[in-house]
């Protein structure tokens, strides 16, 4: 059975490998805002933690599994896969520790000897938990907004439209056709034909993929997908995308202005108040408002009250946009 999870590690690693090229930088034109604004706060990590070790760990194409251990659900924690990097046993940490020292280029003699000891696991997670203080701890309500309302968003285009029409919209290099995922550009190294023997597909949305997708179909994770979330380029775009002097603006106001056009996807009051920096109440305050005038509409899905723009307010922000 096909689910859905979200991988706070999986994000951190992957914007460590971002931030530590300069070229993988410039071919992330989306993420470069954030890339920019974090660029101080990585150089200040590297002086200070031993980043050369998740580097060794994490190169481009190729990552050790016990560094992303399997996310269980869109719950999980950072601390939940932290403890589980901490748990992995010494023989498997050595078997793809080795896998690792045999790819090019060379690994510093200092970096080599810490991930040959017995205690590399612990070592790893240290670094990878001081590197998520400084880099995606500070951020990562708004990162987790992002990824939940893209949960959301493909659990009812699945239960309402299918796959077919879930898989078309959530990449343009996927496709659902007689009951078999079909992909344009196969990820190296992948068979281009592979069986799931019924065991479905995991699902995660992620920030830092952007714009592109991972396929995993090797142990020990189960076959997964990761995927570019909904709404990445609206999360480093929002502060600019209204503003004084803007015809919505000046109608609406500026903070119903950012929720109306922030209800591109439906969201809860929570996410909305991660994605746009306004407290809860602030939030609810303006819904109110927007649904008395016919720009917003609500509902129940699950334990959740999601808000969505009206006919009416999709027209207000397309005439913005």
């Amino acid at each position: 059975m096909s689910r859905f999870a979200l991988s706070p590690l999986w994000e951190l690693t992957q914007a460590l490998r971002l931030l530590a090229s300069e070229a993988r930088q410039r071919d992330r034109a989306v993420l470069r805002p954030w890339l920019l604004r974090a660029r101080d706060r990585y150089r200040a990590l590297a002086r200070e933690t031993d980043l050369g070790v998740i580097d060794a760990l994490n190169p481009p194409g190729w990552g050790a599994d016990f560094l992303a251990p399997v996310p269980a659900s869109v719950h999980t924690t950072i601390g939940d896969l932290l403890d589980q990097v901490r748990s992995t046993p010494a023989d498997q940490a050595q078997r793809e520790v080795a896998v690792a020292l045999g790819r090019p280029p060379r690994i510093d003699p200092r970096v080599e000897r810490i991930l040959t000891s017995d205690r590399v696991a612990g070592y790893v997670a240290d670094v990878l938990a001081a590197a998520w203080r400084a880099l995606l701890e500070p951020e990562w309500r708004t990162l987790r907004a992002i990824c939940e309302r893209d949960v959301v968003y493909r659990a009812g285009q699945l239960a309402s439209r299918g796959w077919a029409a879930a898989l078309t919209d959530l990449h343009a290099d996927l496709s659902w056709r007689q009951g078999r995922i079909e992909m344009s550009r196969w990820p190296a190294g992948a068979d281009d034909d592979a069986d799931l023997g019924g065991r479905g597909l995991l699902f995660i949305p992620s920030v830092f993929i952007w714009p592109r997708l991972a396929l995993s179909l090797d142990p020990p994770w189960p076959p997964a997908l990761i995927y570019p979330a909904r709404g990445v380029s609206a999360l480093w775009e929002q502060p600019g995308r209204t503003g004084p002097g803007t015809a919505l603006h000046r109608l609406l106001g500026s903070s119903r202005a950012a929720i109306l056009l922030a209800l591109e996807d439906p969201a809860s009051t929570t996410q909305l108040a991660a994605t746009l920096g306004q407290s809860l109440g602030g939030i609810g305050d303006h819904l109110a408002v927007l649904r008395e005038a016919g720009l917003v509409a609500r509902a129940r899905s699950g334990r959740s009250v999601l808000y969505r723009r009206t006919p009416v307010g999709d027209a207000l922000a397309a005439a913005e946009l």
